[in-house]
């Protein structure tokens, strides 16, 4: 059977907790490439950071092998043993294509794939980390690299409009490669839709008064998430804020909670397996992001039917139209998101509108649309003679 090696990379800190022979869970987006091969007749290899990556078990007819992909693209000695390793898999034979992902997934793949003759390279960019408004050092590091790259890409896939712009103006891929434009990585509308749950348990549960005008975040505790803005924002406000997620951040962010006096109204919550009934309890979902691609918890939260005060940046302008299902802010204006969050915590008819209108627009960005744009993709990239 003819053979797709998919390749992404993952941080050693999350991989550290999974380093044991059992079920693996492929993430959002493997799971529209897994589905579509499966459809065509394309057996997927994955690569994954795992010691045991063999002897894995899923619920998808996919195989494992231990990719070692990392986030860090300066530690030389990782990225040279993730490219020996690709070098390896494909050395198996059967191989048609590579679908890499990310930019050190970009990079591993697209040089083994060169080195191994792949005459088939697909590489999808999340979120290019040169963009307008970027910093200078992020041109200087990435642009000349994936300009480099391109030569060994046949197909580029963007998930963005900003990003699809710019590749289509200034890429060129090997033998005349397309440039595509894939609206995320999807999201289930149906399993974010607004479901039974009790809404007061839940609350209760994390400490939120019922009556409560309830604010969410989803994401790691870092620079890039932004969160200290909206905590700033919310200094004199009558409102809670729950933030779920993890990171080097969050003693930092505990100190800056403490300074503001805001102890009893903002909780950091860790990771969480639970997002979708966070989703159900709260009111507003809040983004303040410096850089993103498309974020999957801003089209979770809009299928669930919040309203959301988000960075304007690229990415969060292809999901939300300012005024309509919620607010775009300069994300290091406190101020600014200080008064979008005033006007939707005082106005509930508001956040309703917002809400319904963000659960018709996220239709278009669901798992079913980009499948059918994967399964036209591979169809030209994959199965043309």
């Amino acid at each position: 059977m003819k053979k797709l090696l998919f390749l992404s990379n993952s941080s050693k800190t999350t991989d550290e907790q999974y380093n044991y022979i059992g079920e693996e869970k492929l993430t959002n987006f493997s799971i529209p490439i897994v589905t579509v091969c499966e459809e065509i007749g394309i057996h997927v290899t994955i690569g994954l950071n795992r010691k045991y990556a063999p002897q894995m078990t899923c619920e998808y007819p996919v195989d494992f092998y231990n990719a070692e992909i990392y986030r860090n693209p300066f530690n030389l000695k990782e990225v040279w043993r993730a490219y020996k390793n690709a070098c390896n898999e494909l050395k198996k034979g059967d191989y048609i294509g590579i679908h890499c992902n990310t930019p050190i997934g970009g990079l591993v793949g697209r040089l083994a794939g060169k080195r191994c003759g792949i005459s088939k390279v697909i590489y999808t960019a999340h979120g290019f980390h040169f963009y307008k408004g970027a910093p200078l050092l992020n041109w200087l590091l990435y642009y000349p690299v994936e300009k480099w790259l391109a030569h060994y890409t046949d197909a580029l896939i963007t998930i963005n409009q900003e990003d699809y712009v710019l590749a289509k103006r200034k890429m060129k891929l090997r033998n005349g490669g397309k440039v595509y434009y894939v609206p995320g990585v999807g999201v289930d509308n149906r399993k974010f839709s607004r479901a039974a749950i009790d809404k007061a348990d839940k609350r209760r549960e994390l400490g939120i008064p019922e009556d409560a005008v309830l604010l969410l975040s989803v994401g790691e505790l870092n620079n890039n998430k932004n969160h200290e803005t909206v905590i700033r924002a919310i200094a004199d406000m009558n409102v809670y804020y729950i933030i779920a997620g993890q990171g080097a951040l969050q003693q930092h962010l505990e100190n800056l909670i403490e300074t503001q006096n805001l102890q009893n109204r903002v909780k950091l919550l860790g990771f969480r397996t639970d997002v979708k009934e966070l989703y159900e309890a709260a009111d507003i979902f809040v983004f303040p992001s410096f850089r993103e691609g498309l974020s999957l918890s801003v089209m979770e939260a809009m299928a669930s039917g919040l309203p959301c005060v988000a960075s304007k940046i690229r990415g969060n302008t292809d999901l939300l139209a300012n005024g309509e299902g919620g607010f775009l802010c300069d994300p290091q204006n406190a101020s600014e998101f200080a008064e979008k969050l005033n006007l939707l915590a005082a106005n509930a008819a508001l956040r309703e509108k917002m809400g319904r209108t963000n659960q018709i627009t996220i239709q278009k960005f669901s798992t079913e649309t980009v499948i059918k744009e994967m399964q036209s993709i591979y169809a030209a990239e994959l199965l043309a003679k």
